[in-house]
């Protein structure tokens, strides 16, 4: 489903049970089913015999298609007289100069070892800005040009901050390291930061989640990633090897940034994954799929989404607040936040201190200046 893909296949703009989709057709295989299975709300659809994803500018890009409508910028005011910047339309195919220069930037960052879920990331978003001016030769693109693109591309249709950020890592880094032209790397901006607090479920929700769930391969899924701060990525990737039962201890292997951590292994999920593995006998990694393959994002998200539904809770849950919760409970029994960075393979301690700010523990101690005062309870009503 990208340039590198050989079989034959068609996408199209739907409109399915109320939502604007793009309906994917390709001939069955597992391994394009795998493919399309890691694109975020992908579906299966038994009535349109196809698979469907949300109807997005990355997708549309993604499956070759038009926007739906044009990406105009409009004039930049205080220009130089008679140069305001033609119409900025995404081209619907790559031009050969950009997928030779893509393929260059993909093999430099697999020499400097980069992790393949960088690589992949990089190079789609590489991909997406060379699209978008596929009308101008890259080295005639500058810094004006990289302002515009945020401003009438990822600002026009609503775009992350943190997709603007992969974008400006993917646009530094290729003309840093591969191209030669005009643009400045230092002067560069990226988007203004934002640090939201990290949501955290209470003790009695993360314990009613795991018992909603009585299938033992889901069970015990959502429990390592609980009782060990797990990232999503470091589940799916755990082998039956890193598992050590002698020493109680979890070997967490080329995390982000290509660390490597230890971290205690639950005597309750030694006993879950006992007999999970009496049942399922997996052969490579810990958690897999039905045919053998390594267990799905997708299917993760929605063990967890189904549990929430079952257990009755009604906030938005995602993977990633267990990995908080575990942080922030365990600061709350009064672990050391500098033993809580290690196991958490955080590289600053300033990451790691963010869970300071929700700790109950730490917020109940403090005593409003209120409730030092005299003030009468209630008053007039008239």
């Amino acid at each position: 489903m990208d340039s590198t893909l050989t079989v034959k296949w068609k996408a199209e703009p739907i409109k399915h049970k109320g939502s604007n989709r793009i309906a994917i057709h390709f001939p069955n295989s597992a391994q394009l089913n795998q493919r399309i299975k890691k694109i975020a709300d992908a579906k299966w659809s038994t009535t349109l015999s196809a698979w469907h994803i949300p109807d997005t500018p990355e997708n549309r890009i993604r499956f070759q298609l038009s926007n739906p409508k044009p990406l105009v910028p409009t004039p930049v005011i205080n220009q130089t007289a008679n140069k305001i910047p033609p119409a900025l339309i995404p081209a619907s195919r790559l031009t050969t100069e950009a997928i030779a220069k893509i393929e260059k930037y993909k093999q430099w960052l697999l020499s400097k070892r980069y992790s393949p879920n960088t690589v992949k990331t990089y190079s789609e978003a590489l991909q997406t800005f060379l699209k978008y001016y596929a009308h101008k030769p890259i080295n005639q693109i500058d810094n004006n040009d990289i302002i515009l693109f945020n401003n009438n591309y990822i600002l026009e249709h609503k775009l992350s901050a943190s997709y603007q950020n992969q974008i400006v890592n993917a646009i530094k880094l290729f003309f840093a390291k591969i191209e030669n032209t005009q643009i400045k790397i230092d002067i560069i901006h990226r988007p203004k930061k934002y640090n939201p607090l990290p949501k955290v479920l209470a003790t009695e929700e993360v314990a009613a989640i795991i018992n909603a769930l009585d299938n033992i391969k889901h069970k015990c899924m959502l429990s390592l990633i609980y009782s060990a701060g797990l990232r999503r990525s470091e589940l799916l990737n755990m082998k039956i090897s890193h598992i050590d039962s002698k020493r109680m201890q979890l070997s967490v292997l080329k995390s982000k940034g290509g660390k490597d951590r230890i971290t205690p292994l639950s005597e309750t999920v030694l006993i879950m994954l006992q007999e999970y593995y009496k049942y399922y006998k997996p052969k490579e990694y810990l958690f897999e799929g039905q045919n053998g393959e390594q267990y799905s994002e997708r299917s993760l998200g929605l063990v967890l989404k189904k549990a929430c539904e079952k257990a009755g809770i009604k906030k938005q849950v995602n993977l990633h607040m267990l990995r908080h919760s575990y942080a922030t409970h365990l600061l709350e029994s009064g672990t050391d936040l500098r033993y809580i960075q290690e196991l958490l393979g955080h590289k600053s301690s300033r990451t790691t201190e963010i869970y300071t700010h929700v700790s109950q523990k730490s917020i109940n101690k403090i005593t409003s200046p209120l409730d030092k005062l005299s003030i009468k309870i209630g008053g007039n009503n008239t």
